[in-house]
């Protein structure tokens, strides 16, 4: 069995750190490859210049040689004269660090004077006579610098080509020159670059360190003290996360607040059956240890202890299931779940207390064979039946003997809502007071009934955990029982592809599998 780890937690500061330093570690070797680069083309500039100038000084001591007639009266071919002065040679000797070739060519190419082995520029280069140029070559093997140039001398016959005049020039004094380069530049950059990362390490510190002391402000404050923190000492960077933080405080101390009076009122009310409970032991303790021996007295009595403790069972379950409506892991197992269906179920639990009330209960909704496809919705099975069992019976405590109350399931012929519906006769509620019975605790004005108050407060928050639409109004406007009737809007199931839509309810006829009790 593979055990998945955790992730590890990310570092902001290395984050920063680690994308401002690895460009400069890419960067570093390419921008030594472009000093190299700068520095041979700084190395060849002056020593370029210089052989260009022997170049033309050889160039200078070509002659072209006066045209003789022959013996037949014919023109002879012009002669090409070169001769290397002492001070020329001196100068080619002069280089002790690289070897110097030259070579000139004649008026047909042939080899005049210099050094053989000295390549030519290719044939298909065509350079203006007098024009200098410089090339990258091989003279035995060795890389050299050639400078070269055509000649075009004075009296040249018609057809006659320029001469060609070379100098070669070995590397050494050009890549020391290049190395002294790049060591003047790279070198300093082993100081400058450890003294970059120190300051970028301290700007990056010196940058978060109001983080830490926002951290440290948070890690001072109470337990208790849910106040917003001040925008105004946090970075402007982070004021989007302070303010989703004072955003959380703020829910949490409304939730906090909720829970608190939540508590005080189910304390308070769970003090007056409690009491009860107690009052009616002691007053039948009391009336065994006084001798007296009624035994109705004792029944009222145990039949008062037995009331109290019952509307004990009710206020904890009340509030177990409150507890449970607010649990939002369980809310969020969802499933599909038959709407008519459960309503039926639950409408066949509460029929012993209706025949027990003289209520007519009854159910309206899809059929066996509707109930099988339609009328389907997502949510949590337990705490829909809660929702329904509570509407139910809060129905039937507010309703009067020989009244009536009804279930209604609604179903959607396109598939896109099914409606619940519970209304009855009632004395209804006011249409000031129909937003706070949903509040825990609420008791309506006027009323007699026993109950907790957390009826209507489970339904609202089941309903909302549902996103259900939850309306309340008059079930018989204009009568003297008006009654209410709470209607709950669901998000219809997806049907399957081969499944056919289902049957509508019938809302003007009766439904033949009405449930009554």
């Amino acid at each position: 069995m593979l055990i998945k780890r955790p992730p590890e937690q990310r570092s902001l500061f290395g984050e920063i750190l680690d994308w401002m330093l690895a460009p400069l570690l890419l960067l570093w070797p390419m921008s030594i490859a472009l000093t190299w680069l700068v520095a041979q083309g700084i190395a060849n500039h002056p020593y370029d210049r210089a052989l260009g100038e022997r170049t033309r000084t050889l160039a200078q001591q070509i002659v072209l040689a006066p045209t003789e007639v022959g013996s037949k009266g014919e023109a002879a071919q012009p002669k090409l004269i070169f001769v290397l002065p002492a001070t020329a040679a001196n100068l080619l000797r002069a280089d002790e660090a690289d070897d110097i070739y030259y070579q000139v060519l004649g008026l047909r190419g042939e080899f005049v004077s210099g050094d053989r082995s000295l390549p030519v520029p290719p044939d298909d280069e065509r350079v203006p006579p007098g024009e200098l140029r410089f090339r990258d070559d091989e003279m035995h093997g060795e890389p050299v610098r050639v400078a070269y140039l055509w000649v075009d001398l004075p009296g040249l016959p018609p057809g006659g080509k320029p001469v060609l005049v070379q100098m070669a020039e070995t590397l050494g004094k050009r890549s020391r020159l290049a190395t002294e380069i790049i060591k003047g530049v790279i070198l300093p950059q082993f100081v400058i670059l450890p003294i970059a990362v120190l300051l970028v390490w301290l700007a990056l510190a010196r940058g978060i360190a109001p983080l830490g002391e926002l951290q440290q402000r948070i890690r001072r404050r109470r337990a208790d003290d849910l106040s917003p923190i001040d925008e105004r000492e946090a970075p402007e960077e982070v004021s989007p996360l302070v303010r989703a933080i004072n955003d959380l405080l703020g829910r949490l101390d409304r939730s906090i607040v909720t829970q608190k009076r939540f508590l005080a009122d189910a304390a308070h009310q769970m003090k007056t059956p409690l009491a009860g409970l107690r009052m009616q032991a002691e007053l039948a303790q009391r009336e065994i240890d006084a001798g007296e021996r009624d035994p109705e007295a004792v029944k009222r009595s145990l039949q008062q202890i037995a009331l109290a403790s019952q509307r004990a069972a009710h206020m904890v379950n009340q509030l177990l299931a409150m507890a449970r409506a607010e649990d939002r892991e369980l809310v969020t197992q969802r499933h599909e779940v038959n709407l008519a269906q459960l309503a039926t179920d639950v409408v066949r639990d509460f029929v012993p207390r209706a025949l027990e009330r003289q209520i007519d209960l009854g159910y309206e909704g899809p059929g066996p064979q509707a109930r099988q496809a339609g009328a389907r919705v997502l949510g949590q099975p337990l705490l829909l039946r809660e929702l329904i069992r509570n509407l139910v019976d809060n129905a039937l405590k507010y309703t009067r003997a020989g009244g009536t109350v009804t279930v209604r399931v609604i179903d959607d012929p396109f598939g896109q809502v099914v409606v619940l519906q519970v209304e009855d006769d009632g004395p209804g509620i006011p249409a000031g007071e129909r937003e706070l019975v949903f509040q825990p605790f609420y008791r309506a004005l006027g009323t007699d009934v026993d109950g907790s108050g957390l009826g209507l407060a489970i339904v609202a928050e089941i309903a909302r955990q549902h996103g259900v639409e939850l309306t309340l109004e008059e079930a018989h406007p204009g009568s003297a029982r008006p009654g209410a009737k709470f209607t709950l809007r669901f998000a219809a199931a997806p049907a399957p592809a081969s499944q056919p839509p289902a049957a509508p309810a019938q809302p003007d006829g009766e439904d033949p599998n009405e449930v009554h009790p």
